[in-house]
């Protein structure tokens, strides 16, 4: 592993605790498949040249510009969780199901009959997507012998040489929580203090668990509009409204393996409340252009989402000394009034660019006489260009902390490539679709293994200006997650393989 990206990684975990982001926050905002209608997502959500589907919207909004009438759509759906996590060669599972939802809103196309215009139809719609589901939960346990949770607050006192008092007073969210409760204690000869000690009996053995439950979405609210020029070049513009609720609710322990009781350590359990909320601006512009009628070619373009957020935290920490201190607990609420530690700070998605081309089978105006088709998406997302920004520019303390998270932002991410390719098959009123997905690892370290997987399948009916579409997706999510991470040893991680179900079903009338 890269020892020097690392190390900065952690160096901003510690740093600034109360108010801190880390890089992770980035990729939970940016790496995911987004959610579409049940068409859309049986296709493999391959919708940048294709057209004819609100999902367009989210996509490349030149794709509404092919309907000259109104349309109302709603995408309800349910998701299910299979999480299989190897920590330290043993193997733990987790299951969460959830209710979940796609592209859902309206379309509202008219014919252009104005003399001499080379315009044949205008298109407005109106959509919420959810992009990404965080409902979900993580759990995974294993033995270590060579480092405890408690030494990121032994890192974190150490480098600030922070005095017994800051230590019991200035980390209300994580080292005096630890202080308090003797997980770490101050180290003192004839009086004098020489640092600080964790009484965590890592050499001997101790047993790691983290429970981690998830909650909210990504969601997404798009006002699109485009034009048809001459039935042959479509032209799309969309602002799009992120809004973002995230929870976690997270639990960690640490045992003593040898069950010694008289070793000055039992346990400890950290408790973790976070909450993070956001609402942002960006813009999607798309072309789709036929050479033949049977043949269209597509091009988006999405910039990066700017998102203001406030973020919440609460946390506390019991811990069992035996002997030493015996029981005792503390938490941030009894340190702050009752408060919880607030964060206020803007993030920058990256950008996003997608090139696509779709064959038509029988093309012709009357979409009941069309067989159907076969495209395909490959879109470029720069994920090492996602920035955070201090809300309050006045504070140098915070500037100069989000100049270095970038950086390792930087250095930590990479661009990657995904792709996306499907197909339908038509035999009016009945259509069957075939689809699937591939996003590449946005981690620049190759021995970090991540990359998502989704196929889907479905079926749908159309007649008499009423559609119903039902898919299945089967997303395999690979990934890591850090039970904690520290500058002056090596760190470990899990290997997490998450198996995620997804029924969708869309109605939708014509008008």
């Amino acid at each position: 592993m890269k020892k020097n990206l690392l190390s900065a990684v952690c160096s901003l975990l510690v740093l600034l605790s109360a108010n801190a982001q880390v890089p992770d926050d980035a990729l939970r905002n940016a790496w995911f498949i987004p959610g579409g209608t049940a068409r859309n997502i049986a296709t493999g959500g391959a919708m940048c040249s294709l057209g004819g589907d609100i999902s367009a919207n989210h996509v490349n909004p030149a794709g509404i510009g092919l309907y000259k009438t109104m349309e109302v759509v709603l995408s309800p759906g349910f998701m299910f969780n299979n999480n299989k996590v190897n920590y330290r060669d043993e193997n733990s599972s987790a299951n969460k199901s959830a209710f979940a939802y796609g592209t859902s809103g309206f379309i509202i196309g008219a014919p252009y009959n104005r003399p001499g215009s080379k315009v044949k139809s205008t298109a407005f719609s109106m959509s919420i997507n959810q992009l990404a589901n965080y409902n979900n939960h993580l759990y995974y346990k294993g033995a270590n012998n060579f480092s405890s949770f408690s030494e990121q607050y032994l890192e974190e006192l150490t480098r600030d040489n922070a005095s017994p008092q800051a230590a019991e007073q200035n980390y209300i969210f994580g080292s005096s929580l630890a202080y308090r409760t003797y997980l770490i204690d101050s180290i003192n000869v004839n009086g004098e203090f020489l640092g600080y000690k964790s009484l965590v009996p890592v050499a001997t053995g101790i047993i790691q668990e983290r429970d981690e439950t998830t909650k909210g979405a990504y969601n997404e609210l798009s006002l699109a509009f485009a034009n048809n020029t001459l039935d042959k070049v479509y032209f799309g513009i969309s602002i799009n409204f992120p809004f973002v609720n995230y929870e976690r609710d997270l639990i960690y322990k640490e045992t003593d393996a040898t069950g010694n009781p008289n070793n000055n350590f039992s346990d400890f359990k950290y408790t973790e409340n976070f909450k993070s909320s956001g609402v942002g601006l960006n813009i999607k512009l798309g072309v789709i252009y036929k050479p033949q009628p049977y043949l269209r070619l597509g091009f988006a373009l999405h910039s990066p989402s700017f998102i203001g957020f406030k973020d919440q935290v609460r946390s506390a920490i019991a811990t069992n000394t035996e002997a030493y201190a015996g029981i005792l607990s503390e938490s941030s609420d009894n340190l702050n009034s009752g408060n919880p530690g607030e964060r206020n700070y803007n993030l920058l998605t990256p950008w996003r660019a997608i090139a696509s081309g779709s064959y038509v089978f029988s093309e012709v105006q009357d979409t009941k006489k069309q067989r159907g088709f076969i495209t395909a998406d490959i879109e470029y997302a720069d994920y090492k260009g996602a920035r955070f920004y201090s809300s309050d520019n006045s504070d140098q303390t915070l500037k100069d902390y989000y100049t270095s998270l970038n950086n390792t932002v930087k250095n930590y991410y990479k661009a990657a490539v995904n792709f996306r390719v499907g197909g339908e098959i038509k035999f009016d009123p009945w259509a069957i679709r075939l689809g699937g997905a591939y996003y590449g690892s946005p981690y620049s370290d190759t021995q970090l293994k991540a990359n998502k997987l989704m196929l889907a399948g479905g079926f749908g009916y159309r007649n008499h200006g009423m559609f119903i579409d039902i898919t299945y997706a089967q997303t395999l999510n690979k990934d890591v997650s850090f039970p904690y991470r520290l500058n002056d040893v090596a760190n470990t991680f899990a290997t997490w393989n998450n198996n995620r179900g997804n029924v969708i079903i869309t109605v939708g009338f014509k008008i």
